[in-house]
């Protein structure tokens, strides 16, 4: 179907914003106040119990398990939320510029007091105000508003906000409109990271063979002497981490976000347990090391990579162990440092933490420095092709999900006029946001995950 995007409304004027610039002239730009109002319905006596959350832009049922620490009476505390209610996450503005802070319910439940809860007057469509302020979220809008050292939202700054109110019909049709192209969009992201999910079991097939079992298929084997392990090429030994690394762990500086967020140059890497978390100042480090994550979730979840290769200057925090190559090749030994399966290791249940002591007496099979040179050369032109597809439909991701970003706050501030497109049939189209559409970007959700298990990593 070939879409007619109108590049814009027969006439315009100033909305007085400088941020939001001219809007249709027959649209209001009204305040904050005259679009939504607070809700604030107390869990009192416990009425409800089904216990929502809000991941990503999603706000969805949290799962029996991984309420662990969540005693019943502390629901007291808890604010309803009823289908049709905006939730918004309002702390943290000054070091979190990634996570989406607003979700649109589909669900009666209960969620934290910590956030805000909004429903929409009757100047505004519940949808087309989640996505209005969806829009202003994705343009950082709301990254200049705030109040204390931690840059937290509350009422005040929305009551003035100016909101976009276009008459009633023209917002079901912007919804309506958005939910066809979010599908869509949602739906190529799928089909490519299904590739890329393939691709990836093909490349980390070839890894795991060549740190394995090297790169002769009629290589002899010996016992390794170590259950887990099992065989390993003859020629190979069998040491331990603390024998091919030297741990550099004293030399860790944790900063907390206050600290981070007074910085003002920002041109250096700041490592946690999942990779890069921010920007500092400073750096600890000009090297290149090898980062494995101490604590967190994805220790055992494995969304994201555990053994991670920090080059030049940078910054690592308390929350991974920096291991330096005694002789070895450092990007043979990340290898097989991220294939490695560390739940043996592993302590404690609701916080998962691998302490130095045990991550540098875990037995490992290494070869000699040439072979571990080859391996990394001849296994690098054999991914290459992978690799190179790889990035190619990562970079195709990104550039829909910018498509996606810029196609909101175009279409929900009066920049491209839908109101005469023709889409399919209603029952076709699916509603934006739903629980069954997959997230757009699965790794920082992933990462999410992983930070919202540490609490806040610091």
């Amino acid at each position: 179907m070939t879409m007619d995007l109108r590049p814009s409304y027969p006439a315009y004027r100033d909305s007085g914003v400088p941020w939001l610039g001219e809007v249709p002239e027959h649209w209001k730009v009204l305040p904050g106040r005259a679009c939504y109002y607070e809700k604030k319905e107390p869990n009192t006596g416990l009425k409800e119990k089904t216990v929502l959350s809000l991941s990503y832009g999603q706000i969805v049922i949290k799962p029996e398990e991984k309420l662990h620490g969540l005693v019943p009476a502390s629901f007291e505390t808890y604010q309803i939320v009823d289908p049709g209610d905006i939730i918004i996450r309002p702390t943290d503005l000054q070091n979190d510029w990634n996570s989406l802070r607003f979700g649109l319910s589909h669900h009666r439940g209960i969620i934290t007091s910590a956030y805000m809860c909004f429903h929409t007057k009757g100047v505004l469509d519940r949808s087309y105000g989640h996505l209005l302020l969806h829009a202003y979220d994705l343009r950082k809008v709301f990254y200049g508003l705030g109040s204390g050292l931690r840059q937290n939202l509350d009422w005040r700054d929305f009551k003035y906000l100016p909101c976009c109110a276009p008459p009633i019909s023209e917002q079901v049709a912007i919804v309506r409109f958005l939910n066809y192209i979010d599908q869509r969009i949602r739906r190529s992201i799928h089909a490519k990271r299904k590739l890329i999910e393939l691709l990836n079991e093909q490349k980390q097939a070839i890894i795991h063979q060549a740190v394995t079992r090297g790169l002769d298929p009629n290589v002899p084997m010996k016992d390794s002497g170590v259950e887990w392990l099992g065989e390993v090429p003859e020629h190979w030994e069998v040491s331990r981490v603390k024998n091919e690394f030297d741990c550099l762990n004293s030399r860790r500086v944790p900063l907390s976000g206050i600290e981070r967020g007074a910085m003002t140059l920002r041109r250096y890497d700041y490592y946690g347990a999942s990779g890069v978390i921010d920007k500092v100042d400073g750096y600890l480090f000009d090297d290149e090391l090898l980062l494995i994550a101490e604590d967190g979730a994805n220790l055992v979840l494995r969304n994201l990579p555990l053994a991670i290769i920090a080059r030049g200057k940078f910054w690592v925090n308390n929350h991974a162990h920096i291991l330096k190559p005694k002789f070895g090749n450092l990007e043979y030994l990340a290898a097989v440092m991220e294939w490695l399966n560390y739940m043996p290791w592993i302590s404690g249940a609701a916080q998962p933490k691998l302490t130095q002591d045990r991550l540098m007496n875990i037995a490992i099979a290494v070869p000699p420095r040439e072979e571990q040179d080859r391996i990394v050369g001849i296994t690098a032109k054999k991914t290459s092709s992978l690799s190179a597809t790889i990035n190619h439909s990562k970079r195709e991701i990104s550039l829909l999900r910018e498509y996606r970003t810029h196609l909101i706050a175009d279409v929900v501030t009066g920049k491209v006029d839908v109101r005469h497109i023709s889409l399919p049939d209603e029952s076709n189209i699916e509603t934006i946001f739903g629980e069954d559409v997959e997230p757009l970007d699965n790794e920082t959700c992933a990462l999410a995950e992983v930070e919202c298990a540490v609490e806040i990593e610091e």
